[in-house]
């Protein structure tokens, strides 16, 4: 059974979500403040954090900070905080998806399993450990540094390959403009989204069967980029 650590003051809502991971046989504990869900997420070791930012004794992005300090669990924040800015400092501090209020149930239960299908994967958690990774339309041979698609090979800039290499690294996962600027490009270059969305464009030109319709490299608007396997 999946156990989902619920932080979020608002009783109602908490009294909700409870009733409908129940329902689908997840097991759940709730924090109402931020010092109880650190206190909770050490103690117990939940699959899964959802959080609100919001919380009467910290902010939520503290609560993401402090958890990384020890572990990977993934965190999916649920905010009524909805501009690019408040979704970037949740992930760049760690949170791996963002659902913002109102929100729909089943698209955050959907959320929520595939959190937990990313975090139970031997794939995902052993990321280091994988030199090649495959799918339908290209392969990847991140010890050679080599791409194939078919028969032939695909040539990839320096640029090109470092982008890739960190998105299909962490597969499923969101990774922000933010963390994907610092990366490639350095410090210095941290607004600089348009170098995104031109060489995420050139990957898709180059692997995908529909670059106007990715399947493998997907956009976040405002948000990042994912591999999606």
């Amino acid at each position: 059974m999946t156990r989902v650590l619920v932080v979020e003051d608002d009783p109602q809502l908490v009294r909700a979500l409870k009733i409908n991971l129940q329902a689908r046989k997840f097991e759940v504990e709730e924090a109402a403040d931020g010092a109880t869900a650190l206190r909770l997420a050490a103690a117990h070791k939940p699959d899964v954090i959802v959080l609100d930012l919001g919380l009467p004794d910290m902010d939520g992005i503290e609560v993401i900070k402090g958890v990384r300090e020890w572990s990977k669990v993934p965190i999916l924040v649920l905010s009524a905080r909805h501009t690019s800015e408040d979704k970037i400092r949740a992930l760049d501090a760690g949170a791996d998806d963002y659902v913002t209020k109102p929100f729909s149930m089943d698209e955050l239960l959907a959320r929520l399993r595939a959190a937990s299908r990313r975090q139970a994967s031997p794939e995902t958690s052993q990321v280091a450990k994988v030199s090649v990774v495959t799918t339908d339309e290209f392969s990847i041979d991140l010890i050679a540094k080599k791409v194939r698609r078919g028969e032939r090979t695909v040539r990839l800039t320096p640029t090109e390959w470092h982008l890739l290499e960190i998105l299909i690294t962490h597969p499923g996962r969101l990774i922000t403009q933010g963390q994907l600027l610092l990366e490639v490009w350095g410090p210095t270059y941290g607004e600089n989204t348009n170098y995104l969305r031109v060489y995420m464009a050139q990957l898709r030109r180059k692997l995908e069967a529909d670059p106007s319709h990715p399947r493998y490299l997907i956009t976040e608007p405002g948000m990042g980029y994912r591999f999606e396997p």
